[in-house]
């Protein structure tokens, strides 16, 4: 076990315990996901996700991957969007959560390829994909530059990386906000998912996450230029956009 540490929540521990870790929380969590998501943003993470979809500019043909794709509302609409001769590829490391979102656009009579595989080790060539994107699943990543250079590797010259993730709310909301993350988040948990620690984890997680503008210099970093952001809800969320130039 390496004796390099980062965060999984609050706690510092191991590197290669935080993917162990990251694991359980969304095996446990997989089942109740779409529902505990409406509950928590009070439906809000439809319009984040909408906002998205509109900036991503997918069009017919296009070739797009979803990074951490989860039960795959953006891997859904991308694949409407993309058409039957664009390609959208559904990633996510956890079995559990990449199965959820497999039946759910099976049953919307969409059939995208899967790669179970870690983001910060993308199994495709570089100079791939018209689009990257990944929603609320850079924060549990361990190392998010990893994961934003491979994301970048594989876009193609002239294409974009997108990341939707929760970020730092305006200062006026802060209390409000800490109170709801931290007293109201864990109770749906403990009693809709069954699982109060794994949302005490998710609140922490965000906390963890870095803000708005040291987001954007690290998509600057990963080799992405006219990096921008738009803050979505005072803040709560963010959506970057960066191209490979």
């Amino acid at each position: 076990m390496t004796d390099t540490k980062t965060h999984f929540g609050y706690q510092q521990v191991p590197e290669d315990e935080k993917a162990r870790r990251v694991g359980a929380v969304f095996r446990s969590v997989a089942p109740s996901y779409d529902v505990m998501n409406d509950l928590m943003s009070l439906g809000l993470h439809r319009v984040w996700k909408r906002f998205a979809i509109e900036m991503a500019g997918v069009r017919t043909g296009h070739r797009v991957l979803d990074v951490a794709s989860g039960s795959g509302d953006l891997a859904a609409a991308f694949a409407r969007r993309a058409g039957p001769t664009g390609q959208v590829v559904m990633t996510d490391i956890n079995a559990a959560m990449l199965e959820v979102g497999r039946d759910k656009l099976i049953d919307r009579g969409l059939f995208p390829p899967l790669a179970l595989c870690d983001a910060e080790k993308l199994p495709f060539a570089d100079n791939t994909f018209d689009l990257v994107s990944v929603a609320f699943g850079l924060r549990n990543m361990t190392h998010k530059e990893q994961a934003l250079a491979e994301m970048a590797r594989v876009t193609r010259p002239g294409g974009r990386v997108l990341v939707l993730e929760f970020s730092r709310p305006w200062k006026p909301l802060s209390r409000a906000y800490d109170a709801y993350s931290f007293s109201v988040l864990p109770l749906l948990g403990k009693y809709v998912a069954r699982d109060e620690a794994a949302y005490r984890y998710l609140a922490e997680s965000i906390r963890m996450h870095p803000d708005q503008e040291t987001l954007k210099s690290m998509m600057q970093a990963a080799g992405l230029g006219r990096v921008e952001y738009f803050n979505l809800t005072a803040g709560v969320v963010a959506l970057h956009r960066g191209y490979k130039l």
